[in-house]
C-alpha cells in the first residue's frame, strides 16, 4: 500500500503515521464505548443487563496457579 515491504522492516506505528490510520487502541477504545451505548439502551431484563446487578461475594481467591480439577 505504501510501497513497503516486511523485508523494509519499518514498524506499525510509522506505516499508519504516514498513511493516516488511527492507533488500534482508539480504535478499540472507540469500539467498547459503542457496545456499552448499546447495553445502556437495552432494558433491565435483558440478560446483558442483568449482569451488571451481580453482587460479588466477599470471597478472595488464593494465590498461585489453581489446582487442577
Amino acid at each position: 500500500m505504501c510501497g513497503h515491504t516486511r523485508f523494509d522492516k519499518i514498524g506499525t506505528g510509522v506505516i499508519r503515521s504516514k498513511i493516516g490510520v488511527t492507533p488500534i487502541e482508539d480504535k478499540m477504545k472507540e469500539f467498547r464505548l459503542r457496545w456499552f451505548g448499546h447495553i445502556r439502551k437495552r432494558s433491565m431484563d435483558a440478560p446483558v443487563r442483568r449482569c451488571e446487578n451481580i453482587n460479588h461475594l466477599d470471597c478472595e481467591r488464593s494465590r498461585g496457579r489453581s489446582r487442577k480439577s
